[in-house]
């Protein structure tokens, strides 16, 4: 429990941490949530977390940092992909959904 509770605290402070340093959705900031969005997800997999739970975790992560919506909607969908990957790695999932 406190690994889990760790991991998404780091994750949370790492995303939230950059999401304020960009003025707007640039693509850095989206590769970058892209980035975090794989790192999240492989972490949270390793713990065995269920999909449903990754999923909302993730996406509040998301909406926190990135400002429009289509650009929410399009990480949405990647970390859909993600999560339902059988691929736990993170820099498999950065390779595959991040480019």
């Amino acid at each position: 429990m406190k690994k889990t509770l760790l991991a998404a605290v780091s994750i949370s402070v790492a995303a939230f941490a950059y999401a304020n340093t960009q003025p707007s959705d640039s693509s850095e900031l989206i590769n970058q949530q892209c980035k975090i969005s794989a790192e999240a997800v492989s972490t949270l997999k390793g713990l065995r977390y269920g999909n449903t739970s990754i999923r909302k975790d993730v996406s509040s992560l998301i909406n926190a940092s990135l400002k429009t919506q289509e650009n929410r909607d399009l990480a949405q969908k990647t970390l859909n992909l993600m999560v339902d990957d059988k691929t736990t790695d993170t820099r498999s999932l950065e390779g595959k959904y991040c480019s």
